[in-house]
């Protein structure tokens, strides 16, 4: 044994033997290197048939995993008049776990076409905010009836 392999456990590869290693790989194919460089060419095309087949199934993977993504996207639709919850991001500065994040609930004045939403205050102010940072209200009345509306259908 080697003081290499006493050491390490493993075997040193030293360059010539390397080079010895490809020398017999020659060898095994009779000295002929156009027959070589025929196998070596073949191996190289097979790598790119590997790497071609493995770029479809990730493209078709990314398609699927989209699609199921966008099916599970809730479609949020606000219409005058909705109660709604406002999220107040600043709250997260502050310590505390059971402070609610969601603020109001507050009355849609206007619903604009780029997202905006504008809103009346509980005190009768009116601002704006992003359509985002909403989400509907419901009372007690209006959650049973949403749910027993789901369990008929």
């Amino acid at each position: 044994m080697s003081p290499y392999q006493l050491v390490f456990g493993k075997s040193c590869h030293l360059p010539v033997e390397m080079e010895h290693s490809s020398y017999w790989a020659v060898r095994q194919l009779n000295m002929d290197f156009t027959k070589a460089d025929k196998e070596r060419i073949l191996h190289l095309n097979l790598l790119d048939e590997f790497r071609n087949e493995a770029y479809a199934n990730s493209s078709i993977y990314k398609a699927r995993m989209k699609a199921h993504h966008d099916k599970m996207i809730e479609r949020r639709e606000f219409y005058l008049r909705d109660a709604v919850l406002l999220f107040n991001h600043k709250l997260r500065f502050f310590p505390g776990n059971l402070k609610s994040k969601w603020s109001g609930p507050f009355t849609i004045k206007e619903v604009m076409s780029n997202g905006t939403i504008e809103l009346f205050g509980p005190d009768g102010s009116t601002f704006k905010a992003n359509g985002q940072n909403l989400k509907k209200f419901y009372t007690r009345e209006q959650h049973d009836e949403v749910f027993v509306v789901g369990l008929i259908e």
